[in-house]
């Protein structure tokens, strides 16, 4: 299969385990959107101590598990340890 017709969305890291910076539109979106809902969840924060913060936490701790589910399902190759150039 050719490597630009696999739907990947992310590379893989050259060294260690996951996923590198994003390869296609729907890698830089789903990034973008992630780091809007981080602001969305700053604000929630700074808007209520008590209710505002247990929220943000809540809300940033669903977005980060969905981001790290979708990037190892379309990193290209998956996510496994690699050692660099010999990998």
């Amino acid at each position: 299969m050719n490597e630009r017709d696999d739907g990947a969305w992310f590379a893989p890291k050259s060294h260690g385990y996951g996923a590198g910076l994003p390869i296609a539109w729907q890698g830089w979106a789903l990034l973008t959107g992630y780091l809007a809902v981080l602001l969305l969840c700053v604000g929630l924060a700074a808007w209520n101590a008590e209710v505002g913060l247990a929220g943000a936490i809540l809300l940033g701790s669903v977005a980060t598990a969905a981001l790290v589910y979708v990037a190892a399902l379309k990193t290209r190759g998956g996510w496994r340890w690699r050692w660099g150039k010999d990998d």
